[in-house]
């Protein structure tokens, strides 16, 4: 609904007013500077907001805002036989978001990394009567709780046509990845593809500066090594590891762990 708070610096949609956003308050990310402030879809709209839909990989579909909102980040539109899959979230939604998306065949499933992108999920749900994939861990951070969300349960979940949503655990402790069988994996922040895109890294909170846990990092790594992948797309656009990924992924790993254990 358009007139639903929306909190400006997550860009995460509430169910009702409130005076705080839970989301920001958490120390994995922060208050605006200026204090708690909230926005609305209608809001947005009238301020010149605009989907941007562009290539963004084999496959893979951009869908972003300009103006970016909140934290910047884009979704991705992952291709599939049996229908599209909407990895992570944005916050701007509006009937000319929907008929863009529609044109490059809709939306069967959403899944979302983790709770800093939920942005307007259930507004994209509703439109597409798609479900909206959340590791039950992260339960307690939906800010806006509806029959669209599902929450699944241990390390892996199959979403069909070679789709494999992975419980890495880093970031947050429901943080989810997307593995596609042909080379692909959408890691939103989970793995952060850094600038030098040769690498990945792995943040408990990246805004203020808070590393991951050894042993979170182990378990990930552990997680994903019987997939194979070239491509690891992060939560930004071009935030692209273009070949190699596993590999990517094991020597960031390792050389996280070297420098966070300080063993020479």
């Amino acid at each position: 609904m358009n007139d639903l708070p929306i909190c400006v610096t997550c860009g995460v949609q509430y169910a009702a007013p409130r005076e705080n956003c839970p989301i920001c308050e958490d120390e994995r990310q922060y208050v605006g500077w200026e204090g708690q402030r909230w926005t609305s879809l209608a809001e947005l709209a009238a301020t010149g907001h605009r989907a941007v839909v562009s290539e963004e990989g084999p496959g893979v579909v951009g869908v972003g805002t300009d103006p970016a909102t909140a934290i910047g980040q884009r979704a991705l539109l992952v291709r599939a036989g049996g229908g599209n899959v909407l990895w992570d979230m944005v916050t701007h939604f509006d009937e000319e978001t929907v008929r863009r998306v529609r044109e490059l065949g809709g939306v069967r499933a959403i899944a979302i990394s983790h709770p800093h992108f939920y942005g307007s999920m259930v507004e994209w749900a509703h439109a597409f009567e798609a479900p909206v994939y959340i590791h039950a861990k992260d339960r307690a951070w939906v800010a806006r709780p509806d029959e669209s969300v599902v929450f699944w349960e241990g390390e892996t979940l199959e979403l069909g046509d070679g789709l494999t949503l992975v419980n890495a655990g880093v970031h947050f402790e429901g943080g989810q990845v997307l593995h596609r069988s042909d080379g692909a994996l959408f890691s939103g922040d989970i793995l952060q593809v850094v600038p030098d895109r040769r690498w990945v890294s792995f943040m408990y909170s990246y805004p203020n500066l808070i590393p991951e846990r050894p042993g979170t990092v182990r378990r990930a790594l552990s997680l994903l090594a019987p997939y194979d992948f070239d491509r690891v797309y992060g939560g930004w656009w071009k935030r692209v590891v273009r070949t190699d990924g596993a590999a990517a992924v094991r020597r960031s790993a390792e050389r996280y762990l070297r420098f966070a254990l300080d063993e020479g």
